[in-house]
């Protein structure tokens, strides 16, 4: 079996020897190069060939996001970027997602060699799914003649939306990739569309630039999710970093409730944890939406949804980056759909109108 072809970009020599250690341990990663600024790594590229780059936010000579403009667009290959836990440290991440990074490990400010030993086995599990991700999975969906906007809501579509005694939730989960389609979703829907519940694996730190990123995408008004916050139609609550969400019943109203138990399937929040609430407290109210991501968080909930009489959708292996937690509930049965990223928008309202 041929080793994957590691590049390492980073300006910090430490972070280039940490790394190279990381990976020297693994039987199936090879670091090929190191490079200390996008100049250099650009020749590596051609020279070495790699199969998988990581590459840091902020670069000397060339900043990181716009080598992996070029990148994408001259060279579409596996990036997996390395970030810093702040707030500006999210909007670039967020905005080389955008751009086409599969995935991205966050180092922390302080104490970095001890901390990347630390996320050792995260970031080596990142690189081999990088290596097996669809790169340009996303780029299908940037030019579909169905997308609202703020400033034209001549182009949102209006459906009839009679909703029940209790409204309709869209229920979704996300992981790898999913930053981006979230937002091709989000960016299809009517500002009457119904409430959206969210949990996206990401860092606390990365919570309300990835709410704002959202909101900005389309007509639905998209927040970091707080306890005892009311579930209304337009709203997107997205879950905080730290906490699982939970749907719970009020009346014949929905609200959101954080959770700060331990991590379930190694994650917190968790998609199982958010599916399980709506299968018990929603059920044919809920809509379930599975989107990209690696690993199988949610896909044993979405049966529970089915069975609890909740309408599901996940996304298809062709658009998605990685087809695991789609995947995974397809295979338990859970899916009443299999949709392409830029059909699940009206998927849900048809089934809304329904």
């Amino acid at each position: 079996m041929d080793k994957i072809k590691l590049l390492i970009i980073d300006d910090s020599a430490l972070i280039r020897q940490m790394l190279t250690k990381i990976f020297s341990e693994t039987n199936d990663i090879e670091v090929v190069g190191t490079a200390s600024d996008p100049l250099i790594a650009r020749e590596k590229i051609k020279a070495l060939n790699p199969d998988v780059l990581t590459l840091d936010v902020e670069m000397p000579r060339m900043d990181g996001l716009t080598f992996l403009r070029n990148l994408i667009r001259l060279r579409p290959m596996p990036v997996v970027m390395i970030s810093t836990l702040t707030s500006q440290g999210a909007e670039v991440t967020l905005e080389a997602l955008g751009l086409g990074a599969i995935d991205f490990v966050a180092k922390p400010k302080a104490d970095v060699a001890q901390a990347l030993q630390v996320y050792a086995d995260e970031i080596i599990e990142k690189v081999r799914i990088a290596a097996k991700a669809k790169v340009k999975a996303l780029e299908l969906f940037n030019s579909s003649s169905q997308v609202t906007n703020r400033d034209d809501n001549n182009t949102t579509p209006i459906y009839k939306n009679h909703f029940r005694t209790t409204n309709k939730i869209v229920a979704v989960g996300s992981s790898t990739g999913g930053t981006e389609a979230l937002k091709q979703v989000v960016k299809r829907l009517p500002a009457n569309a119904p409430a959206m519940v969210v949990t996206q694996h990401l860092p606390v730190a990365f919570s309300a630039s990835f709410a704002k990123h959202v909101d900005e995408a389309g007509l639905l008004n998209a927040h970091v999710a707080y306890d005892g916050q009311l579930i209304v139609p337009g709203n997107v609550y997205i879950a905080p970093g730290d906490k699982h969400l939970k749907v719970a019943r009020d009346g014949a109203r929905y609200i959101c409730r954080l959770d700060d138990g331990p991590l379930v399937n190694r994650h917190k929040p968790s998609v199982e944890v958010l599916f399980q609430s709506v299968a018990e407290n929603v059920g044919k109210n809920a809509i379930g939406v599975m989107l990209t991501g690696m690993g199988a968080d949610g896909a044993n909930a979405m049966l529970q949804m089915r069975q609890a009489g909740s309408i599901n959708i996940v996304q298809d292996e062709a658009s998605c980056v990685v087809w695991g937690m789609p995947g995974e509930a397809f295979k338990r049965g859970a899916a009443h759909h299999v949709l392409s990223l830029d059909k699940i928008a009206n998927q849900i309202m048809a089934l809304v109108d329904g």
